[in-house]
């Protein structure tokens, strides 16, 4: 899965306007490759391996946020101090005698493949001159995403969550509400109906929303009289991105991101989450609806530790056992159907 899910498509690393100026940075180094992913100067967004290319160094240490920012414009090793721009080319090299013989215009950063999208940063973790395809890895997702508008979402705030689960026992708990009455009696199970869903299917992706029971005030009332719906619903980004879209009473429409990653040992995962605003106003910004961190909100909690315990019993469970998957799933059949085409297992 690593492989052929992580290191080899196109992934999610974050949102335009987490590195909205020249010198922003990310750095995505969920798989263990370290990249750097920054704003150049002619404000296009360029990805390298966070590898001085002398020692190998990273240019970025443990101790570099993300996102960051490199105000002088330079890369500078913590080693030896060898020195590169926001497009990756080696501009200083203290004691370059010591270099006589040896082509340092072939020493520049290590590329990795990147590209912007409709507000959306995309890159595959692993350098190589294979370009992105972000037309074909979308499909006919590409103009649903697009209506989304995130070029203008503004990032609030960002947690990570780690579990001792599986990231698949995690990702299925965002993609069905037939838990809700059970799981999330006291939050969701208030505000949703349970066990009902629209699931709209494209390609690899999905979108999935789950209705409210206010609707019930609508029975029987002329759809003339229905009030004008605001666009949400859950979106998933094939393989590991959740992107939940909704609306503060004022209007403003929030995103909320989820992206989960395998650990570094079968068992183990990261989800990185991030809430973001098309925000008309400061106070908008700061709403209490975002005052609470997502990775520890009770839905949130709710959700892990039952993917935590599920994930214990499988690994200890009889030959044989399998999970099965209702009619009332179907964003998980889809979504287990593409991992196992992605890697080659049979179901």
């Amino acid at each position: 899965e690593r492989r052929e899910l992580f290191l080899k498509g196109p992934l999610v690393a974050g949102l335009t306007h987490d590195i909205p100026k020249p010198g922003d940075c990310l750095l995505f180094e969920e798989l263990g490759q370290s990249v750097i992913v920054v704003r150049g100067h002619d404000g296009t967004v360029r990805a390298f391996l966070n590898m001085c290319t002398h020692r190998a160094t990273k240019l970025l240490g443990p101790d570099a946020q993300t996102p960051c920012s490199v105000p002088s414009g330079r890369f500078v090793c913590p080693f030896h101090a060898w020195t590169f721009d926001l497009d990756g080319v080696l501009v200083g090299v203290p004691g370059s005698q010591g270099f006589e013989g040896i082509d340092l215009t072939q020493r520049n950063l290590v590329p990795v493949p990147v590209v912007e999208w409709n507000g959306l940063v995309f890159v595959r973790p692993t350098a190589g001159p294979e370009p992105l395809d972000i037309s074909k890895h979308l499909g006919a997702f590409a103009p649903e995403l697009a209506l989304l508008d995130l070029a203008g979402a503004s990032p609030v705030r960002s947690s990570t969550l780690t579990a001792a689960t599986n990231w698949k026992c995690a990702l299925d708990t965002y993609g069905e509400g037939y838990h809700f009455a059970t799981l999330h009696a006291s939050t969701i199970g208030v505000t949703h109906f349970s066990n009902v869903a629209v699931f709209d299917a494209f390609g690899v992706h999905w979108r999935l929303n789950f209705p409210e029971k206010s609707i019930r005030a609508l029975v029987r009332r002329p759809e003339s009289e229905w009030p004008e719906a605001d666009y949400g619903g859950i979106h998933f980004v094939f393989p590991n991105t959740i992107l939940v879209v909704g609306s503060l009473e004022t209007g403003t429409r929030w995103v909320r991101m989820f992206r989960v990653f395998p650990g570094p040992t079968p068992g183990t995962m990261t989800c990185r989450t991030a809430v973001y605003v098309l925000a008309l106003s400061e106070s908008d910004r700061t709403s209490s609806a975002f005052a609470n961190d997502d990775s520890r909100s009770d839905v949130t909690q709710e959700d892990y530790r039952v993917a935590v315990d599920g994930y214990a019993n499988l690994a200890t469970a009889p030959a044989g056992f399998k999970v099965v998957y209702g009619r009332n799933e179907p964003a998980l059949q889809a979504f287990h159907r593409s991992v196992a085409a992605a890697i080659g297992a049979n179901l």
